[in-house]
């Protein structure tokens, strides 16, 4: 691959919007085709790549539609609307919540009480904080350490040299289960720049696996989006976040995600 076409020669911002359960269905049968294709050039079981929808900026109502047809997942970037929708689809009791973006740590209680699952734990201030709410309630969380793989001072993320140490000093932090690492690829249609930060993010992985005690825990590679999931899934990747794929493409601009950042993520955004 030297490229990252959307399929059948659309572009990512041109995604239609799925408005009907068949919508979805069509949709989500699409990506796990490109998931089953990917998965088959590089020798991989299809079951081995969880697919997590992302539903940030969807209406409720839409969201209760791809969960009609089959979403039982739910990825959110920003922590209160994550809260609002589990709270209107708290009937739903068996979705699981995922919060996959940059979190403040006046939102730890949040994320506390509703997640499954938190994608973006980079510091230890972070952990703290999701630790002292979790103890709390009783809870305990999976998480996944992201790491800034593209070197862009515009993302959040451990520098790669980092993550070895910070896993090891999440020691004492008994409520948060560190399962994987997670990263976003270099916002770039060229595959010679995207990939090298999922196969960064595998080596990581397969270190860590090698070097800490207990290190066989930490067995998934979050990364891929619905631009480039076929390039993260041929170099390892177990969970893959597609939005716009699923969803269609969204209105509001890129700063709304990426609020810090003068880069222009359009062309990989879930």
């Amino acid at each position: 691959m030297t490229d990252l076409p959307p399929p059948q020669g659309t572009t990512l911002s041109h995604y239609p919007q799925a408005l009907t359960v068949d919508d979805f269905r069509h949709n989500l049968a699409r990506v796990r085709q490109r998931i089953a294709e990917a998965c088959k050039r590089s020798g991989r079981d299809p079951a081995s790549v969880r697919l997590l929808p992302v539903s940030k900026t969807v209406d409720e109502s839409l969201v209760r539609l791809s969960c009609a047809a089959g979403c039982r997942e739910l990825g959110e970037n920003k922590v209160q609307e994550a809260y609002r929708k589990w709270q209107a689809m708290s009937d739903l009791a068996d979705l699981r919540w995922s919060v996959i973006g940059h979190l403040q740590t006046n939102k730890v209680h949040l994320v506390a009480r509703f997640a499954h699952e938190f994608q973006a734990l980079d510091s230890l201030r972070l952990a703290e904080a999701l630790e002292r709410r979790l103890q709390a309630l009783g809870r305990g969380l999976d998480v996944f350490v992201q790491v800034n793989t593209s070197g862009e001072a515009s993302k959040y993320g451990l520098a790669p040299t980092e993550v070895t140490r910070f896993v090891r000093e999440l020691a004492p932090y008994p409520a948060l289960r560190v399962r994987g690492l997670m990263t976003l690829a270099m916002p770039s249609p060229d595959a010679a720049r995207v990939r090298p930060c999922f196969a960064l993010l595998h080596d990581l992985r397969e270190r860590l696996r090698q070097e800490l005690p207990g290190g066989s825990e930490i067995a998934q590679l979050s990364m891929g989006m619905s631009g480039d999931m076929e390039l993260a899934i041929e170099e390892g990747a177990t969970v893959v976040r597609v939005g716009q794929a699923i969803y269609g493409a969204r209105a509001l601009p890129d700063s709304h995600f990426w609020p810090a950042s003068p880069t222009d993520h359009s062309l990989l955004n879930p």
